[in-house]
């Protein structure tokens, strides 16, 4: 025999669908975010070197393209921190000097806008913005360079300090998660005292102010206690009932035999082997009506199958008598019923059409105006439109070997009155009683 599995913690299991999908989530912000500082990085300097393009052109345009008119000296470096080139049929003009032999590869390369290269000669990479322009007929080319190296440590840094912002968030998200898991399930908490004070028997239902989702949960299993409470008082009617219309038939012939001062002429025997026939009567009703009813509840009913048992048992207690079933629903269509209780309804409609039809028995079962209707017909001698409002009353149940339709019919009506349905009895176009069945097509629509 394998050991049990240990049930998981809904708090565990919580924390690791969630803490795996923040953390995901957190990294992908990281990267994302690690992209967007680079392209904002990028854009920012490639914006500065475009001004100081512009700027340039401005000089040499004023200078009419005459670079010794233009006496920079280490003006650009020591205010834009950048390199520059400018390139005329004239000359050239680079500032700083160790920048030259890059930018003096740039002045010879056709690309224009924004150039990235690496520059071993400079240790690192750089970002330069070359244009081409023509002033005073004369053509001119100027590109501004920046090295990138200071850039990339600052970005580094400052990704290093978000990874690290992250982790602290990683952190207090596990710490927010957990606690809403433990205020979430703290309703669980509150059903579990509730269910221990139903146990205990100091409440008789739960009765917990529960949230939205487990106020369904709440609800079937106050419906489950009403369930059992019905069935046990309906097993302590049966069996009062039983008791009290054993009680006197037994009391007859146990005092026919006790007395030894008369004889047991043959009337007398009659007598006794009537009262006898009356009780095994009367007990074999009673375990019918124990087989008719199932021994699963809760799961929901098959009609389409509960009714072929039914009629196939029906079929063979009434073998001169005709059972049919008519139906549209499939086989493995399921009613939100109790299986004991169909069966009881079926059983009890289905033995009185079995005992009084003269022939047939007709069985239908349908789906339709959100209901769940069943029909039973017989052609038997019928009921007085009188009586037919009288049927189903408890006062016709308690004398259930009285002959008619009156047998089980107060039971019918009420499993029918719990589940919010209606029941109608009316004369068959064969002359017998019709049972018409109508419940409620929706699931827990039953009545508490």
């Amino acid at each position: 025999m394998q050991p049990a599995e240990r049930p998981g913690s809904v708090r565990r299991r919580l924390l690791i669908l969630l803490l795996p999908a923040g953390v995901l989530l957190m990294g992908l912000a990281w990267f994302i975010h690690g992209l967007l500082l680079e392209q904002m990085s990028r854009d920012f300097v490639v914006g500065r070197l475009q001004d100081e393009v512009a700027f340039l052109e401005r000089q040499l345009a004023q200078s009419g393209g005459d670079l010794s008119a233009m006496d920079t000296g280490t003006y650009f470096e020591d205010v834009f921190h950048h390199a520059f080139a400018i390139a005329t049929p004239g000359g050239r003009q680079i500032s700083p000097e160790h920048w030259r032999p890059v930018l003096e590869r740039l002045i010879d390369d056709d690309r224009t806008g924004a150039i990235e290269l690496s520059a071993p000669d400079l240790a690192g990479d750089m970002l330069a913005y070359r244009r081409t322009m023509t002033i005073a007929g004369q053509p001119a080319v100027i590109i501004v360079a920046e090295n990138l190296n200071d850039l990339h440590q600052t970005q580094q840094s400052l990704h290093v300090w978000t990874a690290v912002v992250s982790l602290l968030l990683v952190a207090l998200l596990v710490s927010a998660i957990w606690f809403g898991i433990t205020l979430a399930l703290r309703p669980v908490n509150t059903l579990q005292h509730a269910l221990s004070d139903l146990r205990t028997g100091r409440e008789s239902r739960i009765r917990v102010q529960a949230p939205q989702e487990f106020q369904p949960l709440v609800t079937q299993l106050n419906e489950l206690l009403d369930t059992l409470d019905r069935r046990l008082e309906r097993s302590r009617d049966a069996l009062a009932n039983l008791s009290h219309s054993l009680k006197t038939p037994i009391a007859a012939v146990k005092q026919a035999l006790e007395d030894e001062s008369r004889a047991l002429d043959p009337e007398l025997r009659r007598t006794m082997a009537r009262r006898l026939a009356n009780l095994d009567q009367q007990l074999e009703a009673e375990m019918r009506r124990s087989r008719f009813a199932g021994p699963q509840a809760g799961k929901g009913a098959q009609p389409v199958k509960q009714a072929r048992d039914l009629l196939w048992m029906l079929g063979r207690l009434y073998r001169d008598k005709q059972f049919e079933l008519n139906t549209q629903l499939d086989d493995a269509a399921r009613w939100p019923i109790e299986e004991q209780d169909l069966n009881e309804v079926l059983g009890n409609l289905l033995d009185n059409a079995g005992k009084w039809a003269t022939q047939l028995v007709d069985v239908t079962l349908s789906e339709y105006d959100d209901c769940l209707h069943l029909c039973v017909r017989d052609d038997g001698a019928g009921v007085d439109a009188t009586t037919l409002p009288q049927l189903g009353t408890r006062g016709l149940r308690l004398d259930e070997q009285t002959p008619g339709h009156g047998l089980g019919l107060a039971i019918v009506s009420e499993i029918v009155a719990r589940y919010r349905g209606r029941i109608r009895f009316s004369a068959s176009e064969q002359g017998g009683l019709t049972v018409e069945i109508s419940l409620p097509d929706r699931n827990g629509s039953r009545a508490s």
